[in-house]
């Protein structure tokens, strides 16, 4: 037998792809007020302003309270994840490709949703609650303080409140003993016990839903960016999109056999737009990704 005769050798390519790590969709479309079906470029929502009693004479008037009214626009934009799948090619691909162009597609445009959201609440004009990690007790008082300043802007606490985190800093939060440990916290909220409050899952403390989120602005820097929000506060409107056959409310899936290139192209679209809505409900913390992990 040739000595080249291992190059014939025949190689096996299992069936099921693995997909490169992504974030699989949108982690934060259900923590803002969030709009389907819009038709047009834009949507308005609607912000009242605070009310304030007055006294009133026997026999005399109200005096109106004369609301604020401010009318909020969200910008809706399109965005398109596609890729082509050659039918030659896929006759020579073990794996389903035009499924795992589909799946990607789908993953990239509900990260565009959360970047969207992210820079809304960029915008906010409050007072900075920013952090200290010198040890666990610092990074325990940034985490009440944070709170404390979106609390101080008369935000209600109401179970509609987020805060988003850094990789770093949700490390920096669990090394705090009444954030992690279950004689503090129960054992539905605990992170340990629940896994990374990462994806959809929320870990539950002093009345908010903490999650950590890898695309926070400035992550991995010693200039990250750290969030609280109330729900009310952001807005996300999302067009209405004709031949819907993903089955979702934001992004319509197509693929269509393109006979002139004797292939499938696989296209995802979405049509929408973030909006911040009242700066009072968004704090900012900035935090130094790079920093090493409290030990104290």
């Amino acid at each position: 037998m040739g000595i080249q005769v291992p190059n014939s050798f025949i190689q096996q390519y299992e069936r099921d792809h693995v997909d490169a790590f992504q974030q699989k969709g949108s982690y934060l479309r259900d923590t803002v007020r969030f709009r389907t079906g819009v038709i047009g470029k834009s949507d308005t929502f609607q912000l009242i302003g605070k009310g304030a009693a007055t006294k009133k004479g026997r026999n005399g008037e109200v005096v109106p309270m004369n609301l604020d009214h401010t009318p909020v626009t969200c910008t809706l934009e399109d965005f398109y994840a596609g890729d082509g799948a050659d039918t030659v090619d896929l006759s020579r691909l073990s794996i389903d490709e035009r499924m795992a162009i589909a799946q990607a597609g789908a993953s990239a445009l509900g990260v565009k949703v959360d970047n969207q959201i992210i820079n809304s609440l960029d915008g906010t004009t409050s007072a900075a609650s920013n952090w200290v990690q010198t040890s666990s007790a610092t990074v325990r008082n940034s985490m009440l303080n944070f709170c404390k300043s979106l609390f101080q802007n008369d935000v209600p606490n109401d179970g509609n409140i987020f805060a988003l985190l850094t990789p770093a800093a949700w490390s920096a939060a669990l090394t705090v003993k009444e954030f992690a440990n279950a004689e503090w916290v129960t054992a539905q909220g605990l992170p340990f016990t629940r896994g990374v409050a990462d994806g959809r899952k929320f870990a539950d403390w002093n009345g908010v839903k903490w999650k950590m989120h890898t695309g926070l602005t400035g992550v991995g820097t010693a200039t990250a960016t750290n969030y609280i929000y109330h729900r009310n506060a952001v807005g996300y409107a999302a067009g209405a999109l004709a031949n819907n056959s993903a089955e979702s409310d934001v992004v319509r899936a197509d693929i269509t056999w393109q006979g002139l290139r004797q292939e499938y192209f696989i296209v995802h679209v979405m049509l929408g737009g973030s909006c911040l809505i009242d700066s009072t409900g968004v704090v900012k913390g900035s935090f130094d990704d790079t920093a090493n992990l409290p030990t104290t």
